[in-house]
Protein backbone atom coordinates (compact mmCIF):
# COMPACT_ATOMS: atom_id res chain seq x y z
CA UNK A 1 0.00 0.00 0.00
CA UNK A 2 1.59 3.62 -0.77
CA UNK A 3 2.21 5.52 1.54
CA UNK A 4 1.49 9.37 0.70
CA UNK A 5 2.01 12.56 3.00
CA UNK A 6 -0.09 15.06 3.04
CA UNK A 7 -0.01 18.46 4.04
CA UNK A 8 -0.78 22.15 3.10
CA UNK A 9 0.28 25.67 3.97
CA UNK A 10 -1.96 28.20 2.04
CA UNK A 11 -1.89 32.15 1.46
CA UNK A 12 -3.02 34.70 -1.08
CA UNK A 13 -0.71 37.46 -0.85
CA UNK A 14 -1.84 41.56 -1.98
CA UNK A 15 1.70 42.64 -1.40
CA UNK A 16 0.24 46.38 -1.25
CA UNK A 17 -2.26 45.80 1.56
CA UNK A 18 -2.06 46.99 4.91
CA UNK A 19 -1.80 44.44 7.76
CA UNK A 20 1.08 41.32 6.68
CA UNK A 21 -0.22 37.73 8.18
CA UNK A 22 1.04 36.84 11.25
CA UNK A 23 1.78 33.05 12.60
CA UNK A 24 -1.79 33.83 14.74
CA UNK A 25 -3.66 34.01 11.69
CA UNK A 26 -2.83 30.45 10.56
CA UNK A 27 -3.25 29.26 13.77
CA UNK A 28 -6.53 30.53 14.38
CA UNK A 29 -10.00 29.28 12.34
CA UNK A 30 -12.24 31.42 10.51
CA UNK A 31 -14.23 30.10 7.70
CA UNK A 32 -11.76 27.16 7.47
CA UNK A 33 -9.80 25.09 9.99
CA UNK A 34 -6.94 26.51 11.95
CA UNK A 35 -3.56 24.90 11.98
CA UNK A 36 -3.87 21.30 12.31
CA UNK A 37 -1.35 18.65 12.78
CA UNK A 38 -1.01 14.56 12.27
CA UNK A 39 -4.50 12.77 11.91
CA UNK A 40 -6.76 15.47 13.45
CA UNK A 41 -6.41 16.98 9.69
CA UNK A 42 -8.85 14.48 8.94
CA UNK A 43 -11.80 15.24 10.92
CA UNK A 44 -10.86 19.22 10.87
CA UNK A 45 -11.19 19.08 6.98
CA UNK A 46 -13.92 16.61 5.82
CA UNK A 47 -16.92 18.15 3.90
CA UNK A 48 -15.38 21.25 3.61
CA UNK A 49 -14.72 22.53 0.08
CA UNK A 50 -10.98 22.36 0.28
CA UNK A 51 -8.60 20.46 -2.24
CA UNK A 52 -6.88 18.49 0.68
CA UNK A 53 -10.34 17.14 1.51
CA UNK A 54 -11.22 15.94 -1.83
CA UNK A 55 -7.03 14.35 -1.91
CA UNK A 56 -7.82 12.64 1.13
CA UNK A 57 -11.45 11.34 -0.13
CA UNK A 58 -10.25 10.32 -3.77
CA UNK A 59 -6.63 8.10 -1.96
CA UNK A 60 -8.84 6.52 0.72
CA UNK A 61 -10.75 5.37 -2.34
CA UNK A 62 -7.43 4.51 -3.99
CA UNK A 63 -6.17 2.87 -0.39
CA UNK A 64 -3.51 4.87 -0.52
CA UNK A 65 -2.14 4.76 3.63
CA UNK A 66 -2.29 8.42 4.00
CA UNK A 67 0.54 10.34 6.47
CA UNK A 68 -0.79 13.74 7.89
CA UNK A 69 1.63 16.02 8.72
CA UNK A 70 -0.12 19.78 8.93
CA UNK A 71 -2.62 21.93 7.46
CA UNK A 72 -3.27 25.56 7.50
CA UNK A 73 -4.46 28.28 5.74
CA UNK A 74 -4.68 32.48 6.52
CA UNK A 75 -7.20 34.84 5.12
CA UNK A 76 -5.46 36.87 2.32
CA UNK A 77 -3.44 39.57 3.51
CA UNK A 78 -0.02 41.19 3.01
CA UNK A 79 3.13 39.66 3.24
CA UNK A 80 3.77 36.06 5.21
CA UNK A 81 6.07 37.86 8.42
CA UNK A 82 9.21 36.26 8.44
CA UNK A 83 8.93 34.62 11.86
CA UNK A 84 5.04 32.73 10.33
CA UNK A 85 7.22 31.32 7.10
CA UNK A 86 10.04 29.85 8.79
CA UNK A 87 8.06 28.72 11.99
CA UNK A 88 5.48 26.80 9.40
CA UNK A 89 7.75 25.76 7.51
CA UNK A 90 10.12 24.02 9.88
CA UNK A 91 7.31 22.28 11.36
CA UNK A 92 6.50 20.98 7.94
CA UNK A 93 9.41 19.84 7.51
CA UNK A 94 10.59 18.72 10.73
CA UNK A 95 6.88 16.24 10.27
CA UNK A 96 7.84 14.86 6.95
CA UNK A 97 11.70 14.26 7.94
CA UNK A 98 9.70 12.10 10.63
CA UNK A 99 7.32 10.10 8.46
CA UNK A 100 9.97 9.30 5.72
CA UNK A 101 9.78 6.89 3.46
CA UNK A 102 6.80 7.59 1.70
CA UNK A 103 6.19 6.93 -1.70
CA UNK A 104 4.66 10.67 -2.66
CA UNK A 105 4.02 13.94 -1.40
CA UNK A 106 0.43 15.69 -1.75
CA UNK A 107 0.70 19.79 -0.95
CA UNK A 108 -2.44 22.13 -0.56
CA UNK A 109 -0.74 25.16 -1.65
CA UNK A 110 -1.83 28.69 -3.07
CA UNK A 111 0.68 29.71 -4.88
CA UNK A 112 0.96 33.54 -4.74
CA UNK A 113 2.13 33.31 -1.26
CA UNK A 114 4.77 36.05 -0.52
CA UNK A 115 6.75 36.29 2.47
CA UNK A 116 8.64 39.26 3.85
CA UNK A 117 12.01 37.81 3.13
CA UNK A 118 11.01 35.79 0.24
CA UNK A 119 9.02 36.61 -2.42
CA UNK A 120 8.17 32.94 -4.14
CA UNK A 121 6.88 31.41 -0.80
CA UNK A 122 5.54 27.97 -2.79
CA UNK A 123 8.54 27.87 -5.08
CA UNK A 124 10.86 28.26 -1.91
CA UNK A 125 9.11 25.30 0.30
CA UNK A 126 8.86 23.35 -2.70
CA UNK A 127 13.01 24.02 -2.80
CA UNK A 128 13.30 22.82 0.70
CA UNK A 129 11.26 19.46 0.55
CA UNK A 130 13.61 18.35 -2.72
CA UNK A 131 16.23 18.80 -0.63
CA UNK A 132 15.25 16.64 1.92
CA UNK A 133 13.50 14.08 -0.33
CA UNK A 134 15.96 14.20 -3.21
CA UNK A 135 14.99 14.89 -7.15
CA UNK A 136 12.66 11.64 -7.81
CA UNK A 137 9.39 11.28 -5.13
CA UNK A 138 6.91 12.31 -7.01
CA UNK A 139 5.64 16.10 -4.99
CA UNK A 140 1.92 16.99 -6.71
CA UNK A 141 0.66 20.26 -5.21
CA UNK A 142 -2.54 21.91 -6.09
CA UNK A 143 -2.74 25.33 -6.55
CA UNK A 144 -5.59 28.28 -6.40
CA UNK A 145 -6.58 30.07 -9.97
CA UNK A 146 -5.12 32.77 -9.28
CA UNK A 147 -1.63 31.64 -8.62
CA UNK A 148 1.43 33.07 -9.77
CA UNK A 149 3.18 29.94 -10.90
CA UNK A 150 6.61 30.66 -11.15
CA UNK A 151 9.53 28.99 -12.87
CA UNK A 152 10.95 27.13 -9.17
CA UNK A 153 7.26 26.17 -8.58
CA UNK A 154 7.32 23.99 -12.24
CA UNK A 155 10.68 22.92 -12.10
CA UNK A 156 10.38 21.57 -8.30
CA UNK A 157 7.05 19.91 -8.45
CA UNK A 158 6.58 16.98 -10.78
CA UNK A 159 3.28 18.19 -11.70
CA UNK A 160 1.23 21.25 -10.81
CA UNK A 161 -2.61 20.93 -10.44
CA UNK A 162 -5.12 24.19 -10.59
CA UNK A 163 -8.29 25.07 -9.80
CA UNK A 164 -10.61 25.31 -13.30
CA UNK A 165 -13.54 27.36 -11.84
CA UNK A 166 -13.78 31.28 -9.89
CA UNK A 167 -16.11 30.97 -8.46
CA UNK A 168 -13.94 28.28 -6.74
CA UNK A 169 -16.58 25.71 -6.82
CA UNK A 170 -14.00 22.93 -7.62
CA UNK A 171 -11.34 23.41 -4.84
CA UNK A 172 -12.32 19.76 -3.51
CA UNK A 173 -12.40 18.35 -7.50
CA UNK A 174 -9.14 19.64 -8.00
CA UNK A 175 -7.62 17.76 -5.17
CA UNK A 176 -9.04 14.37 -6.20
CA UNK A 177 -7.53 14.96 -9.78
CA UNK A 178 -4.18 15.46 -7.93
CA UNK A 179 -4.75 12.05 -6.54
CA UNK A 180 -5.34 10.68 -9.97
CA UNK A 181 -1.85 12.04 -10.96
CA UNK A 182 -0.16 10.54 -8.04
CA UNK A 183 -1.28 7.21 -8.95
CA UNK A 184 -0.28 7.26 -12.32
CA UNK A 185 3.10 8.08 -11.02
CA UNK A 186 2.84 5.66 -8.33
CA UNK A 187 2.21 3.78 -11.31
CA UNK A 188 5.56 4.22 -13.31
CA UNK A 189 3.88 6.99 -15.57
CA UNK A 190 6.47 9.58 -16.78
CA UNK A 191 5.13 12.96 -17.03
CA UNK A 192 6.64 15.99 -18.98
CA UNK A 193 6.30 19.63 -18.31
CA UNK A 194 5.62 22.64 -20.29
CA UNK A 195 5.25 26.46 -19.09
CA UNK A 196 3.88 28.99 -20.63
CA UNK A 197 3.55 32.68 -19.44
CA UNK A 198 1.13 35.00 -21.31
CA UNK A 199 1.86 39.01 -21.07
CA UNK A 200 -0.14 40.84 -19.28
CA UNK A 201 -2.00 41.09 -16.07
CA UNK A 202 -5.51 39.96 -16.37
CA UNK A 203 -8.17 42.37 -13.43
CA UNK A 204 -9.52 39.27 -10.81
CA UNK A 205 -13.36 40.56 -11.76
CA UNK A 206 -12.81 39.18 -15.47
CA UNK A 207 -11.10 36.21 -14.22
CA UNK A 208 -14.51 34.79 -13.80
CA UNK A 209 -15.37 31.30 -15.61
CA UNK A 210 -18.91 32.16 -15.28
CA UNK A 211 -18.75 34.53 -18.15
CA UNK A 212 -16.29 34.72 -21.80
CA UNK A 213 -13.45 34.88 -22.21
CA UNK A 214 -12.78 32.83 -19.38
CA UNK A 215 -15.52 29.79 -19.96
CA UNK A 216 -14.30 29.76 -23.10
CA UNK A 217 -10.59 29.24 -22.50
CA UNK A 218 -11.43 26.32 -19.46
CA UNK A 219 -13.44 24.70 -22.58
CA UNK A 220 -10.20 25.13 -24.83
CA UNK A 221 -8.47 23.84 -21.87
CA UNK A 222 -10.43 20.19 -21.03
CA UNK A 223 -10.60 19.58 -24.85
CA UNK A 224 -6.85 20.12 -25.25
CA UNK A 225 -5.81 16.85 -22.78
CA UNK A 226 -5.87 14.50 -25.07
CA UNK A 227 -3.53 12.25 -26.87
CA UNK A 228 -0.84 11.88 -23.76
CA UNK A 229 -1.74 15.07 -22.44
CA UNK A 230 -2.46 14.19 -18.78
CA UNK A 231 -3.44 17.48 -17.12
CA UNK A 232 -3.32 21.17 -18.46
CA UNK A 233 -3.78 24.69 -15.94
CA UNK A 234 -4.67 27.92 -16.62
CA UNK A 235 -3.88 30.25 -13.75
CA UNK A 236 -4.75 33.47 -14.49
CA UNK A 237 -2.91 35.15 -12.00
CA UNK A 238 -3.07 37.27 -8.80
CA UNK A 239 -2.51 41.02 -9.56
CA UNK A 240 -2.70 42.61 -6.17
CA UNK A 241 1.53 41.14 -6.15
CA UNK A 242 4.56 43.11 -7.08
CA UNK A 243 6.86 40.53 -7.56
CA UNK A 244 8.44 39.55 -11.49
CA UNK A 245 6.96 36.10 -12.01
CA UNK A 246 2.92 38.05 -11.11
CA UNK A 247 0.84 37.14 -13.94
CA UNK A 248 -1.00 34.20 -15.71
CA UNK A 249 0.67 30.67 -16.71
CA UNK A 250 -0.39 27.81 -18.61
CA UNK A 251 1.17 24.44 -17.58
CA UNK A 252 0.87 21.36 -19.57
CA UNK A 253 1.83 18.22 -18.25
CA UNK A 254 1.82 14.84 -20.84
CA UNK A 255 3.71 11.54 -21.44
CA UNK A 256 5.68 12.45 -24.55
CA UNK A 257 7.70 16.59 -23.88
CA UNK A 258 6.65 17.45 -27.71
CA UNK A 259 2.46 16.51 -26.49
CA UNK A 260 3.15 18.97 -23.59
CA UNK A 261 5.02 22.05 -25.59
CA UNK A 262 1.68 21.74 -28.31
CA UNK A 263 -0.75 21.96 -25.35
CA UNK A 264 0.52 25.11 -23.59
CA UNK A 265 1.31 27.11 -26.77
CA UNK A 266 -2.23 26.26 -27.87
CA UNK A 267 -3.65 27.90 -24.85
CA UNK A 268 -1.23 30.48 -24.42
CA UNK A 269 -1.89 31.69 -27.38
CA UNK A 270 -5.68 31.22 -26.99
CA UNK A 271 -5.32 33.50 -23.73
CA UNK A 272 -3.07 36.37 -25.63
CA UNK A 273 -5.86 36.51 -28.48
CA UNK A 274 -8.37 36.98 -25.76
CA UNK A 275 -6.53 39.65 -23.79
CA UNK A 276 -9.36 42.57 -25.57
CA UNK A 277 -11.79 40.73 -24.25
CA UNK A 278 -10.55 40.60 -20.61
CA UNK A 279 -12.20 44.26 -19.98
CA UNK A 280 -15.74 45.61 -18.78
CA UNK A 281 -17.81 48.07 -17.41
CA UNK A 282 -16.85 49.28 -14.01
CA UNK A 283 -19.14 51.79 -11.82
CA UNK A 284 -18.25 54.40 -9.37
CA UNK A 285 -20.24 54.57 -5.92
CA UNK A 286 -22.63 56.91 -7.12
CA UNK A 287 -23.64 55.65 -10.66
CA UNK A 288 -24.24 52.49 -9.03
CA UNK A 289 -25.78 53.25 -6.17
CA UNK A 290 -28.37 55.78 -8.77
CA UNK A 291 -28.84 52.70 -11.53
CA UNK A 292 -29.59 50.02 -8.22
CA UNK A 293 -32.06 52.05 -6.70
CA UNK A 294 -33.91 52.62 -10.27
CA UNK A 295 -33.53 49.02 -11.31
CA UNK A 296 -34.77 47.91 -7.92
CA UNK A 297 -37.61 50.16 -8.82
CA UNK A 298 -39.18 47.81 -11.25
CA UNK A 299 -37.29 44.54 -10.50
CA UNK A 300 -38.69 41.58 -8.49
CA UNK A 301 -34.89 40.37 -7.73
CA UNK A 302 -31.98 42.39 -5.81
CA UNK A 303 -29.51 44.44 -7.60
CA UNK A 304 -25.97 43.27 -6.36
CA UNK A 305 -22.94 46.28 -6.23
CA UNK A 306 -20.19 43.79 -5.84
CA UNK A 307 -17.41 46.01 -3.58
CA UNK A 308 -14.43 44.58 -5.31
CA UNK A 309 -11.61 47.31 -4.22
CA UNK A 310 -12.27 46.51 -0.39
CA UNK A 311 -12.89 42.28 -1.41
CA UNK A 312 -10.97 40.52 1.75
CA UNK A 313 -10.44 37.62 -0.42
CA UNK A 314 -7.78 39.86 -2.10
CA UNK A 315 -6.22 41.11 1.33
CA UNK A 316 -7.61 43.92 2.15
CA UNK A 317 -9.55 44.76 5.46
CA UNK A 318 -13.08 44.79 4.97
CA UNK A 319 -13.07 47.91 6.62
CA UNK A 320 -13.96 50.68 3.78
CA UNK A 321 -17.38 52.42 3.87
CA UNK A 322 -17.32 54.78 0.65
CA UNK A 323 -20.15 52.46 -0.75
CA UNK A 324 -22.22 52.35 2.58
CA UNK A 325 -21.68 56.06 2.26
CA UNK A 326 -23.07 56.40 -1.49
CA UNK A 327 -25.74 54.49 -0.59
CA UNK A 328 -27.30 56.66 2.68
CA UNK A 329 -26.32 59.72 0.59
CA UNK A 330 -28.60 58.30 -1.90
CA UNK A 331 -31.22 57.58 0.68
CA UNK A 332 -31.60 53.36 -0.85
CA UNK A 333 -34.08 51.46 -0.09
CA UNK A 334 -34.33 47.95 0.97
CA UNK A 335 -30.26 47.77 0.98
CA UNK A 336 -27.91 45.74 3.15
CA UNK A 337 -23.67 46.02 3.42
CA UNK A 338 -21.89 42.58 4.06
CA UNK A 339 -19.08 42.51 5.84
CA UNK A 340 -17.31 45.21 7.17
CA UNK A 341 -15.36 44.01 9.34
CA UNK A 342 -15.14 46.10 12.58
CA UNK A 343 -14.23 44.01 16.37
CA UNK A 344 -14.76 47.28 18.05
CA UNK A 345 -18.39 47.96 16.05
CA UNK A 346 -19.17 44.20 16.79
CA UNK A 347 -18.72 44.53 20.56
CA UNK A 348 -20.59 47.86 20.91
CA UNK A 349 -22.96 46.30 19.32
CA UNK A 350 -22.89 43.37 21.60
CA UNK A 351 -22.61 45.27 24.84
CA UNK A 352 -25.54 47.76 23.94
CA UNK A 353 -28.21 44.77 22.84
CA UNK A 354 -30.87 44.11 20.49
CA UNK A 355 -33.14 47.34 19.87
CA UNK A 356 -30.77 49.80 21.09
CA UNK A 357 -29.09 52.53 19.26
CA UNK A 358 -25.45 53.20 19.55
CA UNK A 359 -23.38 56.15 17.90
CA UNK A 360 -19.78 55.49 16.63
CA UNK A 361 -17.79 55.57 13.98
CA UNK A 362 -17.77 52.83 11.76
CA UNK A 363 -15.03 51.01 9.32
CA UNK A 364 -11.86 52.77 8.20
CA UNK A 365 -9.31 51.05 11.01
CA UNK A 366 -6.65 49.99 9.02
CA UNK A 367 -5.69 53.80 8.82
CA UNK A 368 -5.83 53.34 4.88
CA UNK A 369 -4.41 57.36 3.62
CA UNK A 370 -8.04 58.87 2.57
CA UNK A 371 -10.35 57.16 4.71
CA UNK A 372 -12.44 57.87 7.79
CA UNK A 373 -14.95 56.24 9.60
CA UNK A 374 -18.73 56.36 8.99
CA UNK A 375 -19.99 58.29 12.14
CA UNK A 376 -23.62 57.73 12.53
CA UNK A 377 -26.35 56.71 14.78
CA UNK A 378 -26.97 52.79 14.56
CA UNK A 379 -29.89 50.57 15.61
CA UNK A 380 -28.91 47.30 16.95
CA UNK A 381 -31.20 45.22 14.72
CA UNK A 382 -29.63 41.13 15.32
CA UNK A 383 -26.50 40.20 17.20
CA UNK A 384 -24.89 36.77 16.30
CA UNK A 385 -21.60 34.71 17.05
CA UNK A 386 -20.76 34.05 14.23
CA UNK A 387 -20.83 30.42 14.53
CA UNK A 388 -22.38 28.64 11.90
CA UNK A 389 -21.94 26.96 8.83
CA UNK A 390 -21.84 27.88 4.43
CA UNK A 391 -23.92 26.46 2.21
CA UNK A 392 -23.24 28.20 -1.06
CA UNK A 393 -21.52 26.07 -3.83
CA UNK A 394 -18.17 28.40 -2.81
CA UNK A 395 -17.71 28.21 1.51
CA UNK A 396 -19.77 24.49 1.52
CA UNK A 397 -19.09 23.35 4.66
CA UNK A 398 -17.23 25.36 5.82
CA UNK A 399 -17.41 26.29 9.60
CA UNK A 400 -17.47 30.11 9.77
CA UNK A 401 -16.02 31.43 12.82
CA UNK A 402 -16.28 34.94 12.23
CA UNK A 403 -16.71 35.80 16.39
CA UNK A 404 -19.52 38.64 17.52
CA UNK A 405 -21.09 40.14 14.79
CA UNK A 406 -24.33 42.40 14.47
CA UNK A 407 -26.77 43.77 11.84
CA UNK A 408 -26.89 47.61 12.40
CA UNK A 409 -29.36 50.11 10.47
CA UNK A 410 -28.55 53.61 9.64
CA UNK A 411 -30.56 55.45 12.29
CA UNK A 412 -33.50 57.44 9.89
CA UNK A 413 -32.50 54.93 6.69
CA UNK A 414 -33.11 51.87 5.29
CA UNK A 415 -29.73 50.92 5.03
CA UNK A 416 -28.28 47.98 6.93
CA UNK A 417 -24.94 46.76 7.30
CA UNK A 418 -23.90 43.68 8.47
CA UNK A 419 -20.55 43.87 10.61
CA UNK A 420 -18.29 41.11 11.77
CA UNK A 421 -15.50 40.74 14.01
CA UNK A 422 -13.01 38.79 12.05
CA UNK A 423 -13.03 39.41 7.95
CA UNK A 424 -14.67 37.29 5.36
CA UNK A 425 -15.67 37.95 2.40
CA UNK A 426 -19.45 37.82 1.67
CA UNK A 427 -19.84 34.94 -0.60
CA UNK A 428 -22.23 32.57 0.97
CA UNK A 429 -26.06 33.47 2.03
CA UNK A 430 -26.12 31.69 5.36
CA UNK A 431 -23.39 35.09 6.55
CA UNK A 432 -27.10 37.26 5.92
CA UNK A 433 -29.45 33.93 7.21
CA UNK A 434 -26.93 34.08 10.58
CA UNK A 435 -27.99 37.04 11.39
CA UNK A 436 -31.86 36.96 10.04
CA UNK A 437 -31.50 38.93 6.78
CA UNK A 438 -33.18 36.47 3.62
CA UNK A 439 -30.80 37.65 0.96
CA UNK A 440 -33.16 37.72 -1.89
CA UNK A 441 -35.72 39.54 -0.55
CA UNK A 442 -33.79 42.63 -0.42
CA UNK A 443 -33.73 45.29 -2.89
CA UNK A 444 -30.00 45.83 -2.79
CA UNK A 445 -26.75 43.46 -1.37
CA UNK A 446 -23.39 45.89 -1.52
CA UNK A 447 -21.07 42.82 -1.58
CA UNK A 448 -17.56 42.50 -0.84
CA UNK A 449 -16.59 40.53 -2.82
CA UNK A 450 -15.14 40.57 -6.37
CA UNK A 451 -16.33 36.92 -8.30
CA UNK A 452 -16.94 34.25 -5.67
CA UNK A 453 -20.39 35.60 -4.19
CA UNK A 454 -21.70 34.76 -7.99
CA UNK A 455 -21.71 30.87 -6.46
CA UNK A 456 -24.36 31.58 -4.15
CA UNK A 457 -25.95 34.65 -5.53
CA UNK A 458 -25.76 34.98 -9.16
CA UNK A 459 -29.18 33.01 -9.67
CA UNK A 460 -31.36 35.60 -6.94
CA UNK A 461 -29.90 38.51 -8.47
CA UNK A 462 -32.05 40.92 -11.37
CA UNK A 463 -28.62 42.54 -12.17
CA UNK A 464 -25.11 42.71 -10.83
CA UNK A 465 -22.85 45.69 -11.23
CA UNK A 466 -19.18 45.67 -10.10
CA UNK A 467 -18.37 49.15 -8.21
CA UNK A 468 -14.84 51.02 -7.77
CA UNK A 469 -15.25 52.66 -4.06
CA UNK A 470 -12.27 53.75 -2.49
CA UNK A 471 -10.61 50.48 -1.22
CA UNK A 472 -6.86 49.05 -1.05
CA UNK A 473 -7.40 46.36 -4.29
CA UNK A 474 -7.70 48.77 -7.31
CA UNK A 475 -9.43 46.96 -10.31
CA UNK A 476 -6.97 49.50 -13.09
CA UNK A 477 -3.74 47.91 -12.19
CA UNK A 478 -2.35 51.40 -13.16
CA UNK A 479 -3.13 52.65 -9.69
CA UNK A 480 -0.76 49.82 -8.21
CA UNK A 481 2.65 51.25 -7.87
CA UNK A 482 4.68 48.23 -8.95
CA UNK A 483 8.31 48.25 -8.49
CA UNK A 484 9.36 44.92 -9.32
CA UNK A 485 7.00 42.90 -12.33
CA UNK A 486 9.55 41.95 -15.01
CA UNK A 487 9.41 44.83 -17.31
CA UNK A 488 7.35 44.59 -20.15
CA UNK A 489 4.11 43.40 -18.79
CA UNK A 490 1.15 44.75 -20.42
CA UNK A 491 -0.50 46.18 -16.90
CA UNK A 492 -3.84 46.04 -17.96
CA UNK A 493 -5.70 43.87 -21.05
CA UNK A 494 -4.41 46.11 -24.11
CA UNK A 495 -2.79 48.72 -21.91
CA UNK A 496 0.54 50.19 -20.98
CA UNK A 497 3.65 47.88 -20.74
CA UNK A 498 5.91 47.88 -17.11
CA UNK A 499 8.89 49.77 -17.18
CA UNK A 500 11.31 50.00 -14.20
Amino acid sequence: MPRVAVAGFMHETNTFAPTRARYDDFAAADAWPGLVRGPEMFDAVAGINLPVAGFIEACRAERFELVPLLWCSASPLAHVEREAYERIVADLLQSLAQALPVDAIYLDLHGAMVAEHIEDGEGELLRRIRALVGPDLPVVASLDLHANVTAQMAAMATSLVAFRTYPHIDMAETGARAAQLIGRLLRGERLYMALRKPGFLIPLVWQCTLIEPAAGLYRLLGELEREGVVSMSFTPGFPPADIPECGPAVLAYATRPEAAEHAAGELARAVEEAEPAFAGTIHDPDQAVRHAMQAAGRASRPIILADTQDNPGAGTNSDTVGLLEALVRHRAQGAVVAMVCDPTAAKAAQAAGEGSEIGLGLGAWSGLPGHRPFQASYRVDRLGDGNFTGTGPFYRGSRMRLGPMALLRVVGTDVRVIVSTRKQQAADQAKFRHLGVEPAAQKILALKSSVHFRADFQDLAEEILIVAAPGPNPVNHLDFPYRRLRPGMRLMPGGPAYRR
